[in-house]
């Protein structure tokens, strides 16, 4: 009886010693990727059209996410990933950062990299910024990343890497000159794997592997647009094949962690950073809008993980999830505790065992600057929208317009009750048939208004009083981050 009590006690701590987050654990290695503007339809486990067995395999192997939320453009959910805070509490939910605005998150707001390297961690970046460049002290290698190889904007050319008409390609501070020409995707993925064949094992490995594709401007090598040879639409035969780009891209980088022996204690975090962008031939279909909206093709994003430590694999999670989650599910995998302030809960034991999520309600966007002066909260199975939800705000189908719904024929600015349950799709707005569920959810979205702006009383919410905005820091320097460089 003693000898069974033994292997039982023995074979528990085991399996203790496994599970991420254990102080006996060996950190996992964490591998966070962001696709971006990657639709919800533009991906083999919801449309078998799209190629990608990689990122199909790693989905069906782990756990797909399905009530996965983001934000409605990429600075936002960049801005939510890094810090735990809801945009609108940083300063960056107004659209993105542009080239010439010299805008940053402000330095009180700690990265998660930071955070990481404290427990430990080696921590890496590969890719798209987007968080500000008007000084050093905004830049990835000032915010805990060991490296950066990567851009600092959005939108750049992929084989000239130039965006608003300046080089931008960085290697930590120096600027790259040596790559026109080559598509970027596939230099990315180089540095990827010079990184793992040469990490120590004896580190805990942070790789950000925030992807250029598939963002704007559809570019591809031939071969991937060949793959859709049957798409008419030359736009959508690219955009296709730059997801398919991206699925061999991250095909190469769990090869080499696999190489380098670092795969089976590797917990993978797939995301995009918002919904596919209708007008550059993304898809979302059957959710209602795309990128730029507060509609669920622009927030609901797709989403997996993935890892030998996972304890419920293979089925889809309908638990609901935040972006802000993905900071502290992080630190609490690598053994670590997020700051009780911040806006972002823990989703390991959702993610690793199908518990119950401990979110149950958040707020896509609050904002009150021309265009986008809207407010949007979930709560349980309802939605409210108040103000700009954005265009287009229709049903669209791949792979081109025929036979589409671009234009609901709602208004532009409005109010929308939806009940997301019932109807995922946002078809019937019940704000007009709920007067009780409507003031209570008005109700709940004031209360964010009244903790962000005290002296206000304006109501609802799409006559916000302006929010606090991130720090603008006047024009470029000499010394400073600017990418122009020739």
């Amino acid at each position: 009886m003693l000898r069974v009590v033994l292997l039982f006690l023995t074979a528990a701590l085991a399996t203790a010693a496994a599970q991420p987050g254990s102080k006996n654990a060996t950190k996992p290695n964490i591998l966070f990727i962001v696709a971006d503007d990657l639709g919800w339809n533009d991906v083999g486990w919801h449309n078998p059209d799209v190629k990608t067995p990689v990122l199909d395999q790693l989905a069906n192997e782990g756990v797909i996410l399905n009530q996965s939320y983001v934000n409605y453009v990429c600075t936002p959910s960049r801005t939510a990933f890094m810090t735990g805070y809801f945009p609108y509490h940083v300063g960056s939910q107004h659209t993105v950062f542009f080239p010439q605005q010299a805008q940053g998150i402000p330095s009180k707001f700690p990265f998660l990299p930071e955070k990481l390297k404290q427990l430990g961690y080696a921590t890496h970046m590969v890719g798209k910024w987007h968080l500000g460049f008007c000084n050093w002290n905004y830049t990835p290698t000032y915010r805990g990343f060991d490296s950066f190889y990567g851009y600092y904007n959005g939108a750049e050319d992929y084989y000239t890497h130039v965006v608003a008409n300046g080089l931008d390609l960085r290697d930590d501070k120096d600027v790259v000159k040596t790559k026109s020409g080559q598509y970027g995707t596939y230099f990315f993925t180089d540095r990827v794997v010079d990184i793992v064949e040469k990490h120590p094992a004896d580190t805990p490995l942070f790789m950000y592997l925030p992807y250029q594709n598939v963002h704007q401007p559809l570019q591809v090598p031939k071969r991937f647009e060949d793959m859709y040879a049957s798409v008419q639409d030359e736009n959508r035969r690219k955009l296709l094949g730059m997801v398919s780009a991206l699925d061999e891209a991250v095909g190469n980088v769990t090869m080499a962690m696999k190489k380098a022996g670092l795969w089976d204690n590797t917990l993978v975090i797939f995301t995009t950073d918002n919904g596919g962008w209708i007008s550059a031939s993304g898809n979302n279909y059957p959710l209602r809008g795309g990128k730029v909206t507060l509609w669920e093709g622009g927030t609901r994003g797709v989403a997996f993980a993935h890892g030998k430590m996972l304890q419920k694999t293979g089925y889809t999670n309908n638990e609901m999830i935040h972006a802000v989650d993905w900071f502290p599910t992080i630190l609490a995998a690598a053994g670590g505790t997020a700051d009780e302030a911040i806006d972002g809960v823990s989703q390991l034991d959702t993610i690793m065992s199908g518990q119950p999520s401990p979110r149950t309600e958040f707020v896509y966007n609050i904002d009150d600057e021309f265009p986008t002066k809207q407010g949007a909260i979930r709560v349980g199975d309802y939605k409210l929208i108040e103000g700009y939800a954005g265009k287009p705000d229709g049903w669209i189908l791949p792979p081109n317009l025929a036979g589409s719904q671009l234009d609901s024929g709602d208004p532009v600015i409005g109010t929308w009750l939806f009940n997301l349950k019932d109807d995922p799709t946002e078809h019937h707005n019940h704000a007009g048939s709920m007067p009780d569920k409507l003031k209570e959810m008005r109700a709940k979205l004031h209360l964010t208004l009244v903790h962000l702006y005290p002296q206000s009383n304006l109501y609802p919410c799409f006559l916000f009083r302006r929010p606090h905005r991130a720090p603008q820091l006047g024009g470029l320097h000499a010394g400073q981050a600017a990418p122009n460089v020739r």
